[in-house]
């Protein structure tokens, strides 16, 4: 699984106008399901997620976690990011999880985060969808597990 994660000051996510999520401070993370992936690397990936240091602490060092600052979470599913981009000018997809198995996946991935996080939002699985955010730093790391 991939969790492309940026720190944002702001973050929202909209379906046709409509703003389905936002987050002030905290992490947007885009996700990426594929095909090797199941619910243990779900949770590891959220694990991840609550716990890797990209906020400062007093010194100005990325020391403090989602968790330790009580930041939001935003979860947008995109699976773009498990494209296969190694040659040629079009992505493949070979290595993404069938659609059925990501959405199963990223569901997973939400209601554990909502069960041990607060607050968590969402982007909406398969739909066509508009993020705004404002980058802070800018930092910007891909996790994978």
């Amino acid at each position: 699984m991939i969790g492309l994660i940026q720190r944002v000051s702001r973050a929202a996510v909209s379906i046709g106008g409509e703003r389905v999520g936002a987050i002030d401070r905290g992490t947007l993370a885009l996700i990426g399901v594929r095909r090797s992936d199941d619910r243990a690397t779900a949770d590891r990936l959220l694990e991840r997620l609550l716990a890797y240091r990209i906020f400062p602490d007093a010194a100005g060092r990325m020391n403090r976690s989602l968790r330790e600052i009580g930041g939001g979470l935003l979860l947008v599913p995109q699976f773009t990011l498990a494209a296969d981009t190694h040659q040629g000018t079009r992505a493949g997809f070979s290595a993404a999880a069938a659609p059925e198995v990501a959405r199963e996946l990223f569901g997973h991935l939400l209601e554990r985060a909502r069960s041990q996080h607060s607050p968590v939002a969402a982007g909406r699985f398969g739909a066509d969808m508009q993020v705004e955010l404002i980058n802070d730093g800018p930092v910007t790391f891909w996790l994978e597990t």
